[in-house]
């Protein structure tokens, strides 16, 4: 819906970082405000409050977004199966995926880490993701609009980098003060490479293939959702088998290995179609500037002419 809106490609860029913004509110809320309230109140109240906001969210929706009209497009999207098949969609996708599959990898293990080595209480659990959602919200709406001056390939090459670096130095901590540095830096990472790739995905769209964006952010959503699948899923049983700093190092070194693949991104090829339209609308955007110049040519009021001149 956002990118069928800001067509221009700065303007999705800072639109993406405010909605990614908002994912991160409900990360940055949710596993505090979950520990806090199972340690004080109790287990049931969390599932309560959550279930009220999401009632009162639809409503809220029913009201302000008033449906309209759907009409046909005059543009036929892109196939997905096409999609799929692009290079620059897959390394993006496989960015998403990777980056996001750290922080889904230390949602279940990190408590039982700290519970083993620091014997954190439970209230403390949850609170350690604080730094990891703070610094998300800050890098989303941050690099929604710096992303495009730097360019967003560096930009996600960089977050990479810094998610690697970042899970290589989490099981360093001893104390949960000494996992702000490492969560802090994972959650601003992350939201680098989110803010960056959600743009660059439907800038491929709009170079390579159809501009309609439903099917590529789709895929973004499913590489998401993959990542946050593979790693709960495959976190546990990893740990059993080689360990937590083990499994931190495994997922921190497969994040910065795949970082280079970003400078691919940097000049993605047009293809010849697109490149047909995109001359198309430069010389017609040409031609009505010559036009509106030639009206707005200055002649004689009189009959008196510059001839008249030069022979007087």
């Amino acid at each position: 819906m956002l990118a069928s809106v800001y067509t221009d490609d700065e303007e999705r860029g800072v639109a993406m970082g405010i909605a990614l913004g908002g994912l991160a509110m409900g990360v940055l809320i949710g596993a505090p405000f979950g520990s806090v309230m199972y340690e004080f109140v109790g287990k049931s109240t969390p599932f309560l409050i959550l279930a009220f906001l999401a009632v009162f969210d639809g409503a809220l929706q029913m009201c302000i977004l008033q449906p309209s009209k759907i009409s046909p497009g005059s543009v036929e999207g892109t196939p997905l199966l096409t999609l799929l098949k692009d290079p620059y969609i897959l390394i993006s996708a496989g960015c998403l995926c990777f980056a996001n599959m750290g922080v889904a990898i230390l949602e279940p293990t990190l408590p039982i880490w700290m519970m083993q080595t620091m014997c954190s209480s439970k209230w403390q659990l949850g609170m350690a993701f604080l730094p990891a959602s703070v610094s998300y919200l800050i890098g989303t709406n941050l690099f929604g609009l710096l992303a495009n001056k730097m360019g967003r390939w560096l930009c996600s090459m960089l977050g990479m980098f810094i998610v690697g670096i970042s899970l290589l130095c989490v099981p360093f901590a001893t104390s949960i003060y000494g996992l702000i540095g490492p969560n802090g830096g994972l959650g601003f990472a992350i939201g680098m490479v989110d803010s960056s790739m959600m743009a660059i995905m439907g800038y491929l769209v709009d170079i390579r293939h159809a501009s309609v964006y439903g099917s590529i952010y789709a895929i973004a959503d499913v590489a998401l959702c993959m990542g946050f699948a593979i790693g709960p899923s495959t976190g546990g049983a990893l740990v059993q088998a080689v360990g937590f700093p083990s499994l931190m190092v495994f997922i921190g070194v497969i994040n910065i290995l795949y970082a280079p693949l970003c400078v691919l991104l940097r000049s993605p090829a047009v293809r010849e179609e697109k490149m047909a339209i995109i001359s198309q609308e430069c010389v017609m955007h040409q031609k009505k500037n010559y036009n509106t110049q030639k009206e707005n040519r200055e002649f004689p009021l009189s009959d008196y002419s510059e001839e008249d001149e030069t022979e007087e």
